[in-house]
């Protein structure tokens, strides 16, 4: 059995998916990352980092739990773990390459994009455009690698594939104001649709709707999604 602890946004989403598509039992247990759930103490005994995802997976090695935080490396390891979507080893540095691309690159520069576009006070024009074009810019490597490829790395449906899922699919976020975001982007439209069209995905982006999150953003809302920007408590 896997503790997958998540809120409803990009890296959890990614791993919602993964859980899915392998089929593995999971008992989905929701962070309320509006409300700061994320900081306590029995949250930080599972990611000392504060963040989501993370997995407890009851049957680690030699038979203790074992706790997974950062969705790459979960989706690594639940990977290694049951053999499926790594691709084949002559895949591997691919795979690999792509993963760091994503999670070093395409995801927080994403991220920040979205805060800077939606979170943070105007006249920051200077950080809109840096994180937004950054952004973009990724998005048009990973459209270039697509050009006649069906799948980000090799012949079959990967990790990496999972992965950059995870955050294309808030594209309307990151590009605000687009109408069609991915319309620049052919092959990675393309890719897109195709992943998001696999059954998996409805069942990953069901996980955990019967729980109803904070929606109001306010200042406890504020305190908890962005501590540092506050005076650490004496």
């Amino acid at each position: 059995m896997i503790r997958f602890y998540f809120h409803p946004t990009p890296n959890p989403v990614k791993v919602a998916l993964f859980l899915e598509e392998a089929d593995l039992a999971y008992d989905a247990i929701p962070i309320d990352t509006s409300k700061g759930e994320q900081h306590t103490p029995a949250f930080r005994a599972i990611n000392p980092n504060g963040k989501v995802p993370a997995i407890v997976n009851t049957e680690g090695p030699g038979g203790k739990e074992a706790r997974i935080f950062d969705s790459t490396a979960i989706l690594i390891y639940l990977a290694e773990k049951t053999g499926q979507f790594l691709g084949s080893p002559a895949d591997r540095p691919e795979l690999l390459s792509w993963l760091m691309f994503i999670a070093s690159g395409l995801g927080p520069f994403s991220g920040q994009a979205v805060h800077f576009q939606f979170a943070a006070p105007e006249g920051l024009a200077y950080a809109v455009n840096r994180y937004r074009r950054e952004a973009e810019r990724h998005y048009r490597v990973l459209n270039d690698h697509l050009a006649g490829r069906e799948f980000i790395v090799g012949d079959t449906y990967t990790i990496a594939d999972i992965s950059a899922w995870g955050w294309l699919d808030r594209a309307s976020r990151v590009l605000k104001g687009e109408a069609d975001p991915l319309a620049a982007f052919s092959n990675l439209k393309r890719w897109f649709q195709a992943i998001d069209a696999r059954p998996a995905v409805a069942r990953a982006r069901a996980a955990g709707k019967d729980h109803e999150f904070k929606k109001v953003n306010d200042e406890e809302t504020r305190r908890a999604l962005f501590p540092s920007n506050y005076p650490t408590a004496a």
